[in-house]
C-alpha cells in the first residue's frame, strides 16, 4: 500500500452512445509485451501485457494488463498508485488479484512513471477522463466480464491519491460497480485548508513530491504559489479544489464502498473518510468503514489484512458471491492488547453493526480553568509541534506515533490549557470530541488549534493520541465570539486515574497562522463532549489456532523425527581456529524460490567477535532475517558457510545450543503465566532443569511480577521481553534478535535496550537486526549495512554513523533503487542505502555536504532535510529548525 500523498485519479460519467467513440481514441502507442510470469512457483502464471496508451492532447498513459489461468470472462480491477508513485508500487497487489479471479489494469497516472501530462488533481478533463478511457479499454478485452455491449464489470481500489481516483470513478462513470478507497480525501479543500487555515507543510511536501510546481497544471500552480505566500486559502482556491473533489459528485456514488483510513494521519484525518460514509450511505449503497493502524503519519502497519478485505469486498459484489464475509459494517484497529501471540506488532479489532459516525455516544467531561490570554508570536514563531508531517514511512518516527506517542510541544505563553479531574474509570474515546469557548483577540482574525492531551498520573508525560490537532480560523474575534470547536477524530482509551487537557495553541509546525501578533483571550463555555460509540466493541481475543493443533503437530514432529533421525547429512570439520569466533558467515547466498538470478542474499561475509553487540541495519526487504534465518539453520543457503564457535552450521547442528534466537516473533500459550510457558519451553528442549538458568535469564529481561500472570494479559512491550527472555534461557554464548523494538513504545525500546547492552557486557555477543538507524546506532557497537541482500558497509558504529562526514537525507516519498545507484556513484561518495528515515551517505574526504545537496536536487530527490545524523532527536530538531 502507498501512504505517500493526496490526489485522486478520476473517471468521467460519458452517455452510453459516446462511450465507443471515447474508446478509439484508446490505441496502442507502443509494442505491448506479453510475458507470464511465475512467482515463488505459485500457480497460475500471471501474464502480464504493457503497453503504452494515447489518451488525447498527446498524453500517454504506462499501463499493465495482468490476468492468470486460462480462459473465462472474469471482473476487472482498475488499481491506482499513491502519490509521486508509479504503476509498479501496486504490481504485487494486481499479481494478486489476477491470481484470485480478476483481470487487472494499472496505469502510472499523469506525470508520473513513465506517463506524460500535467498533474492535474482530479481534473474532470485529464485523469477523470483517462480512467473512463481505460474502462473504455477493459470492455474490449476477451478475458473481462461484460454487463451490456461497451460496460465491464469493473471495481476500483487505490491508497492516498489512488484512493480518490476510486471515489471519483464511481460518481463520474456509471458503469462502476464497487470500490474500495483507502487513506483518502473527501474534499481536498477542507484536507488542505481545513476550517480556513493552511496546511502549509504538507501542500509543500505535496507539491516537491509531484516534481514541483511545473509540473502541475498552470492554474494549480497560481493557486499554490497564491496561497503559500499569503498563507491564507482565498474562495477562489477552496472552489478549485472543491471541483476536482470526490464531495463534488458524491450525490452520485451510489455503489457498494469499503472505506479504509488511516488513524494516524494529518494529512487526511478520519474526518474526510466520515464525510463520504454518511454521503454514500445517504445514497442508499452499501457502505463499510474501517479505521486502520497508521496512516500517511504513523506508516502502513495492516497491508495483508486490508488487501484481504478488498479482495472479499471485490468477490462479494464483482463476482456476486453471497456466502463472502466482508467483516462489519464498521471496524477499527486498537494499538496494544491481545492478539495470538505470533510476535507481530499488538493489534486487535473493535468492531459494530453500524457505521457510529463521529458523534455517537456522547458524555460530557467537565473541564477546569479560568479564562486565559496568550500570544501570538511576530511571524507565528516558535511553532507548536503536533505532528511531523511527511514522516509516516520514517521508520522509529511511524512507529512511535502510531503508537500515540510523539515530539508534541507546546511554548508557554503561547497557549491556553484546561484540565478534567482524574477519570474515575476508563474512557473509551471513538470519534469527534467537541467544546464550545468563547474567543477575543487583539486582531480581527485569531487562528487556534485545538488538542486534547491523555495526562496520566504524576510526572507522565501528556500523550497526545495520534498527533492530530483541529486548526480553526475564528473571524470577528475583536469583538468576542463563541466558537464550537470539533477535535479530531480518534481511537484512544483513557485510563482510570488520568485526565483529559485541553489545550488551545495559536501557532503549529504544519500550519500558517497570521504573521502579525496578537494576544488572543480564551474562556470555557461548556464542558467536553466525548464520543464514546457505545455500538463498538472489542471481542475477546481467540486462543490461537496453533493452541489446538499443537499437541497433533508434535506427534507428527516426533514420528518424523523417529524416522529420520538414523540419517545424517555430513557437515564439514569444526575448524579450531574459530573455536573463540561467536560468529564467522563466508560468501553467503540465497536465491528466490524459483529464480536463478534474484538473490534474498548475495556472497555475504562478515565476523562477529565476543562481548560486540552488532547491529544488522537495512530497509525492509534488504535480506536481514533470510540471513539470520540461514544462520540459525532454519533454512538452507544456496552458497556460502556458516560457521558458529568454528562448526558449520546446518538443521539440528549441536551447536545451536549456545545460541538464543528471536526470529520472526514467538508463540506463547495465553492462558499460562509467563513463567509456564518459559518452563515448558525449556523441557521441550529435554536439557536439564538447572541448566536454563531462569532466574538469570528473567533478570535481564526484568519482567518483575508480571512473569506469574497469564500472558493473554500482557502488553506487547512484556511479550516482547518475554520472547527475549525464552530466548536467554541457558545463557547462550550468542543471542540473535530479529527486529526485538517492533511496536514498542520510547521506554520500552530504551529497556529493550539496556537488555541487550547488559546481556553483552559479560561477554556473550548479540545480533540484533533492525531498518531503524537510530535504534541500533543507540544500542550497537559494531554495524552492517545490507541492502538488496548485499553488505554495503560494516565496522564500529562510530566510524561508521558518528562524524559528520555521514548525512542523513530526509526524504518526502521512498527512494527508489536506480536513484540509490546514482548517488552512490556521485563524486566524493564513498556508499550511499536506502533507509526508512530517506538516504544514509557516507562522505569521502574531498566530498561536501553542498555539493551532495546540489546533486540529490539534479537528481530531482524530493530533500526534506539534510544534516549529520547522530541521534533521532536530532532528526527531529533538524526538521523543525528547518522548517520553522
Amino acid at each position: 500500500m502507498d501512504l505517500r500523498l493526496p490526489g485522486p485519479r478520476m473517471l468521467r460519467r460519458r452517455p452510453r452512445r459516446l462511450a465507443a467513440a471515447a474508446a478509439a481514441v484508446v490505441v496502442l502507442a507502443g509494442a505491448g509485451t506479453w510475458k507470464a510470469v511465475a512467482s515463488d512457483g505459485a500457480p497460475p502464471p500471471v501474464h502480464r501485457t504493457d503497453r503504452v496508451m494515447a489518451v488525447g492532447d498527446g498524453v500517454r498513459l504506462d499501463t499493465s494488463y495482468i490476468t492468470a489461468g486460462e480462459g473465462g470472462r472474469r471482473p476487472a480491477v482498475l488499481l491506482a498508485h499513491g502519490f509521486g508513485g508509479s504503476k509498479a508500487d501496486v504490481q504485487q497487489q494486481a499479481e494478486d488479484l489476477a491470481r484470485d479471479g480478476y483481470a487487472v489494469l494499472t496505469w502510472s497516472a499523469r506525470s508520473f512513471g513513465r506517463s506524460t501530462g500535467k498533474i492535474g488533481l482530479n481534473d474532470p478533463k485529464g485523469e477523470v477522463a483517462d480512467v473512463s478511457k481505460l474502462i473504455d479499454w477493459l470492455a474490449k478485452q476477451p478475458e473481462v466480464q461484460l454487463d451490456k455491449a461497451d460496460d465491464p464489470r469493473v471495481g476500483v481500489a487505490g491508497t492516498s491519491y489512488g484512493g480518490a481516483i476510486s471515489l471519483l470513478a464511481a460518481g463520474y462513470d456509471h458503469r462502476v460497480d464497487a470500490i474500495a478507497p483507502a487513506f483518502t480525501y473527501w474534499n481536498l479543500a477542507d484536507a488542505l485548508f481545513p476550517n480556513g487555515v493552511f496546511k502549509k507543510l504538507w501542500s509543500g511536501i505535496f507539491v516537491n513530491s509531484g516534481g514541483g510546481c511545473d509540473r502541475f497544471e498552470a492554474q494549480l500552480c497560481r493557486m499554490y504559489d497564491r496561497v503559500a505566500e499569503s498563507g491564507t486559502p482565498d474562495a477562489a482556491a477552496r472552489k478549485l479544489l472543491q471541483e476536482r473533489s470526490p464531495s463534488a459528485v458524491g450525490d452520485r456514488i451510489k455503489v457498494p464502498t469499503l472505506i479504509m483510513q488511516g488513524q494516524t494521519d494529518s494529512l487526511f484525518p478520519l474526518g474526510q473518510a466520515d464525510a463520504a460514509a454518511k454521503a454514500i450511505l445517504a445514497n442508499g449503497a452499501p457502505v463499510d468503514v474501517d479505521w486502520i493502524a497508521g496512516g500517511h503519519d504513523g506508516g502502513d502497519m495492516e497491508t495483508s489484512r486490508v488487501q484481504a478485505r478488498v479482495r472479499a469486498w471485490f468477490d462479494r459484489y464483482l463476482k456476486d458471491d453471497k456466502a463472502v464475509d466482508t467483516g462489519p459494517a464498521f471496524r477499527v484497529t486498537r494499538t496494544g492488547g491481545v492478539d495470538s501471540t505470533d510476535g507481530a506488532a499488538q493489534l486487535r479489532g473493535a468492531s459494530g453493526d453500524r457505521y457510529p459516525g463521529l458523534e455517537s455516544g456522547q458524555q460530557p467531561v467537565a473541564l477546569t480553568g479560568r479564562e486565559q490570554s496568550f500570544v501570538n508570536p511576530a511571524g507565528a514563531t516558535p511553532p507548536a509541534v503536533s505532528a511531523l508531517p511527511g514522516l509516516g514511512g520514517a521508520g522509529g518516527l511511524a512507529q512511535l506515533s502510531s503508537l500515540g506517542v510523539g515530539v508534541s510541544l507546546d511554548f508557554p505563553g503561547q497557549y491556553a490549557r484546561f484540565e478534567s479531574a482524574p477519570m474515575t474509570r476508563d474512557l473509551r474515546i471513538t470519534g469527534s470530541p467537541t467544546v464550545t469557548v468563547h474567543v477575543r483577540s487583539t486582531s480581527d482574525v485569531a487562528v487556534l488549534f485545538g488538542k486534547v492531551y491523555d495526562v496520566g498520573p504524576g510526572a507522565a508525560r501528556p500523550v497526545l493520541p495520534s498527533q492530530l490537532v483541529a486548526p480553526v480560523r475564528v473571524e470577528g474575534a475583536k469583538v468576542g465570539k463563541d466558537v464550537t470547536i470539533t477535535l479530531p477524530a480518534v481511537d484512544h482509551e483513557v485510563e482510570k486515574g488520568h485526565r483529559l487537557q485541553l489545550v488551545l495553541a495559536s501557532t503549529d509546525l504544519g500550519y500558517a497562522s497570521p504573521a502579525a501578533p496578537a494576544t488572543y483571550t480564551v474562556a470555557l463555555k461548556g464542558d467536553l463532549k466525548v464520543p464514546t460509540a457505545p455500538g463498538v466493541t472489542t471481542a475477546a481475543a481467540p486462543l490461537p489456532a496453533w493452541v489446538w493443533w499443537l499437541p497433533l503437530g508434535g506427534a507428527v514432529l516426533a514420528l518424523t523425527l523417529l524416522l529420520t533421525g538414523h540419517r545424517r547429512t555430513a557437515t564439514p570439520a569444526p575448524d579450531p581456529r574459530l573455536a573463540e569466533v561467536p560468529l564467522q558467515i563466508t560468501d553467503l547466498s540465497k536465491r528466490y524460490a524459483g529464480s536463478a538470478d534474484r538473490y534474498a542474499v548475495q556472497n555475504l561475509s562478515f565476523r562477529v567477535e565476543k562481548g560486540q553487540v552488532l547491529g544488522l541495519l537495512g530497509p525492509n526487504g534488504a535480506g536481514k532475517t533470510t540471513t539470520l534465518r540461514m544462520l540459525m539453520g532454519l533454512i538452507t543457503p544456496d552458497g556460502g558457510e556458516t560457521r558458529v564457535f568454528g562448526h558449520a552450521i546446518c538443521p539440528g547442528a549441536p551447536v545451536l545450543s549456545r545460541v538464543g534466537s528471536f526470529v520472526e516473533g514467538a508463540g506463547f500459550l495465553p492462558h499460562l503465566s509467563g513463567r509456564e510457558n518459559l518452563e515448558l519451553y525449556w523441557r521441550a528442549t529435554g536439557r536439564p532443569a538447572e541448566d536454563a538458568h531462569l532466574d538469570e535469564a528473567l533478570e535481564i529481561a526484568g519482567l518483575g511480577d508480571a512473569l506469574e500472570r497469564a500472558v493473554r494479559t500482557y502488553s506487547q512491550g512484556m511479550r516482547q521481553r518475554l520472547a527475549i527472555a525464552q530466548a536467554m534461557l541457558g545463557l547462550p554464548d550468542l543471542l540473535i534478535l530479529d527486529e526485538p523494538t517492533n511496536g514498542l513504545d520510547p521506554p520500552q525500546i530504551r529497556a529493550m535496550r539496556e537488555v541487550m547492552v547488559g546481556y553483552a557486557a559479560a561477554g556473550r555477543t548479540v545480533i540484533v537486526s533492525s531498518h531503524l538507524l537510530a535504534e541500533v546506532e543507540q544500542s550497537c557497537t559494531h554495524l552492517l549495512v545490507m541492502d538488496r541482500g548485499r553488505l554495503v558497509q560494516a565496522g564500529p558504529v562510530g566510524e561508521i554513523v558518528g562524524s559528520a562526514d555521514t548525512l542523513l537525507v530526509g526524504t518526502a516519498v521512498p527512494v527508489e533503487e536506480p536513484v540509490v545507484e546514482k548517488v552512490a556513484a556521485l563524486p566524493g561518495v564513498a556508499f550511499a542505502v536506502r533507509t526508512d528515515d530517506g538516504l544514509l551517505v557516507r562522505l569521502e574526504a574531498e566530498g561536501s555536504a553542498q555539493s551532495l545537496v546540489a546533486e540529490l536536487v539534479r537528481l530531482e530527490v524530493p530533500v526534506q532535510s539534510v544534516g549529520p545524523h547522530r541521534r533521532l532527536e536530532d532528526a527531529f530538531l533538524t526538521l523543525i529548525g528547518g522548517s520553522a
